[in-house]
């Protein structure tokens, strides 16, 4: 570890009604000191991988740090760190390895408190496709459903393909969002199948539509699949602002950590109570369904796994050009500097 855009329309609404309450490049007061004033930016604040930024908000805890944190939502984690890096927010909640993939392009981001050590992805095929894929030998040809080109899903899609002998020209990635939209896709044959999270998955299983090929919402899971834990979900914010809003970044690490702690000690059905009820669109049980069988990819104090890193990186190095040519210095894209001292 280091020593030291496309937002939809209600979004953007909402973040311009609170432009005076989040000057550009926040949490900092025309003082120079921290005023606790964050944007965040969530790949989809509704999926259940990224559930600790909603409930750290509806615990209470950004406020009992004494922040002021403006959650926004973008379906597609590529376009949320886009969001990050043009300076239109501080904070992303979204997949670690972006990290990795900016550090090549001259960015330095780091996560500064990783919530979870396993994607939490699942590969679904449709009913009509299932005969024809049993694993990613059999994506040739065929089209696959991920949130956005250039997103964490299309990033493992890849990897599945190359993975069992594949190019990633041999198949046709199709943005196609989450939730209904994904749905509805594999419905109407748009896609064969596609990565997908929770609840997304648990909607397709419970309305017959599809059938999972490969589940990596458990430390388990991930390791059959990729070799390793895979830290994904995670709050990633530009270095230079960390080191000059440490207050802010150590309050933001304290609320997180408890929130990861309260997961970790409550139920499902507990932990979906919290959240805003538009949420379980499949309904309350299917909802806390969808909890309980992604909870296993969740740290318990935001620390980053020791090996993690390494096999994020030898994952995007099986198919990115852009690392498979480049040095990438591991020990930047993160810190455990903040989530050790709020444990």
């Amino acid at each position: 570890m280091r020593s030291i855009a496309r937002i939809p329309a209600v979004v953007v609404a909402g973040a311009l009604a609170l432009t005076t309450l989040t000057a550009c490049g926040g949490g900092a007061s025309a003082s120079g000191k921290d005023d606790g004033k964050v944007k965040i930016m969530v790949g989809g604040l509704d999926k259940v991988i990224y559930m600790p930024a909603m409930l750290t908000q509806r615990l209470g805890y950004f406020k009992a740090e004494g922040l002021d944190v403006t959650l926004l939502t973008e379906p597609a984690g590529v376009q949320a760190t886009t969001s990050l890096v043009s300076g239109d927010v501080q904070g992303v909640v979204g997949f670690y390895d972006h990290t990795l993939d900016l550090q090549t392009k001259g960015k330095q981001i780091e996560s500064v408190v990783q919530l979870a050590q396993a994607p939490g992805e699942v590969e679904v095929v449709s009913n009509d496709a299932a005969g024809d894929i049993a694993s990613a030998k059999d994506f040739k040809g065929k089209k696959l459903g991920v949130t956005g080109l250039g997103s964490s899903t299309d990033f493992l899609t890849k990897y599945l393909a190359v993975n069992n002998g594949l190019k990633t020209s041999d198949f046709t990635p199709v943005a196609v969002g989450a939730g209904q939209t994904f749905i509805s896709a594999l419905k109407q044959g748009a896609i064969h199948g596609g990565m997908t999270t929770d609840p997304t998955v648990a909607q397709i299983i419970d309305k017959g539509i599809g059938k999972v090929l490969y589940d990596m919402r458990t430390p388990e899971g991930s390791k059959a699949a990729l070799g390793g834990l895979y830290p994904s979900s995670s709050l990633y914010l530009n270095t230079d602002w960390v080191n000059g809003h440490k207050e802010t970044v150590q309050k933001l690490a304290n609320a997180f950590v408890k929130t990861l702690k309260w997961m970790s000690t409550h139920s499902p059905q507990e932990i979906a109570a919290k959240m805003p009820a538009d949420y379980a669109q499949g309904g309350a049980d299917l909802y806390a369904q969808s909890i309980k069988s992604t909870l296993p990819m969740f740290t318990t104090d935001g620390v980053m796994p020791a090996d993690g890193p390494q096999t994020v990186l030898n994952v995007l190095k099986a198919f990115n050009p852009n690392l498979q040519h480049a040095t990438v210095d591991l020990n930047k894209t993160y810190t455990t500097e903040f989530v050790k001292k709020a444990s």
